[in-house]
């Protein structure tokens, strides 16, 4: 399935959560901390008051609780605003 985000929005593939062990303590799904980063897979066009500075393939840093989450053909996707997304890495 093809997905393009409108206007100044973005289409972003999250970077898997971490696993840590804690002295052999497996922390359950639920406790892992949400990731901050994941790589563009899709740009809308902007608007006429914003260009878009984000292109497909670049890897950034979004605020915890920015965006919609969303499922695609079994996987993972956030939907936001170019300007919830906080830098480019």
């Amino acid at each position: 399935m093809k997905c393009t985000p409108l206007a100044d929005r973005v289409l972003i593939e999250p970077a898997p959560a971490e696993t840590k062990t804690v002295g052999g303590i497996i922390i359950p799904d639920s406790a892992k901390e949400k990731p901050l980063r994941g790589i563009i897979v899709a740009v809308g066009r902007g608007t006429k008051d914003e260009e878009m500075i984000l292109k497909p393939g670049d890897t950034v840093l979004y605020g915890k609780y920015a965006g919609t989450e969303l499922e695609l053909d079994n996987q993972k996707y956030l939907i936001m605003r170019q300007s919830d997304v906080l830098a480019i890495l």
